[in-house]
């Protein structure tokens, strides 16, 4: 697996990452935990290095869950974890108070069994809180050797300049994959001068890149995409057509439409770091398999040009999650 790094103090992580939550949170039923202790550690195996989970992802339990499958491996990975709703779960605001930033970053070394954060994001904005102080609490547990690196999420340009003036800044993550590209023209520049990694989520579309999803394709009662107007059936239908246009291309590259998206998701910077998810174990191998699809500027022009014309309908979060969504 090729390596990439995030920030200018050297964060050293594989070129895609593995994205936690799904294992147990978001996307219908949690896996057999056993299953997920082996998936998560078969990636490591294949080379993987960044993990990303967070506090509410559960809540809680997806903490627990990959620090009971990294402990053994621990001093071979990278964990990231994330700070910032009040009690761990997001239908009850944003708490970035520093006494709570505080409690979260204890409470999460337990249970990631681990004596240290690698990576400390900031999940969203809250805007009751200078991002000063935030970035003061966060560079308070850097020095006391509890965290490594601080990153933020869902971050406007501004607030990244912000923070970063306290405490430089590792990473920023925020949705970007061919179906959602604002990060390129709201926050690309920043990253770039200031010398910030940059961590998609959602790089496969919540799935839709797969191919895999339709306007026909059932989801479980207690998946959020149910929620989402992007994955509403008219939507999913009229999206179809970035699909078909990324069909022919992966093809000729011997790539899968996974594979494509996450390629030239590595393609667009050399400081750019998936996070991927899945639950199975042929999913994880396919997702890798990205790193060796190598797309020439040729193939950039030609997904450039296949995708110009076409309008992406439904908005990425329903209305009460955009508004957390710093601007």
């Amino acid at each position: 697996m090729h390596k990439r790094i995030l920030g200018k103090n050297g964060l050293e992580v594989s070129a895609i990452g593995f994205g936690c939550m799904g294992l147990s949170f978001a996307y219908g039923p949690a896996i057999d935990r056993r299953e997920a202790i082996k998936l998560l550690r078969a990636a490591v195996e294949r080379g993987v290095t960044l993990f990303d989970t967070a506090e509410c992802y559960g809540p809680f339990v997806n903490e627990e869950l990959v620090g009971e499958a990294l402990a053994p491996m621990r001093d071979r990975v990278v964990i990231a974890t994330k700070f910032g709703f009040r009690n761990g779960d997001t239908r009850l605001g944003t708490d970035s108070r520093p006494e709570n930033i505080r409690a979260v970053a204890d409470a999460s070394l337990k249970r990631l069994k681990t004596d240290r954060i690698d990576l400390f994001y900031q999940h969203r904005v809250d805007k009751t809180v200078p991002i000063e102080d935030v970035a003061g609490t966060v560079k308070a547990l850097i020095a006391a050797g509890k965290v490594k690196h601080f990153g933020l999420s869902e971050a406007s340009a501004q607030t990244i300049r912000r923070a970063h003036a306290v405490q430089p800044v590792t990473a920023v993550q925020s949705e970007y994959s061919l179906w959602w590209r604002e990060p390129e023209t709201k926050i690309f520049a920043t990253l770039e001068e200031l010398g910030v990694g940059f961590v998609p989520f959602s790089p496969l579309g919540r799935g839709f890149l797969t191919g895999a999803i339709d306007d026909k394709t059932p989801f479980a009662a207690n998946d959020f995409r149910n929620g989402t107007p992007r994955f509403t059936p008219q939507a999913l239908k009229a999206n179809q057509a970035l699909i078909d246009a990324l069909e022919g291309i992966a093809r000729r590259k011997g790539a899968t439409k996974a594979q494509l998206a996450l390629a030239w998701l590595i393609a667009q910077k050399p400081w750019i770091a998936p996070i991927p998810g899945t639950t199975k174990l042929h999913r994880l191998e396919e997702n890798l398999g990205a790193a060796a699809v190598s797309l020439t500027a040729a193939d950039l022009g030609e997904i450039e040009a296949a995708l110009a014309g076409i309008a992406v309908e439904g908005d990425r979060y329903p209305a009460s999650s955009q508004a957390m969504v710093d601007k």
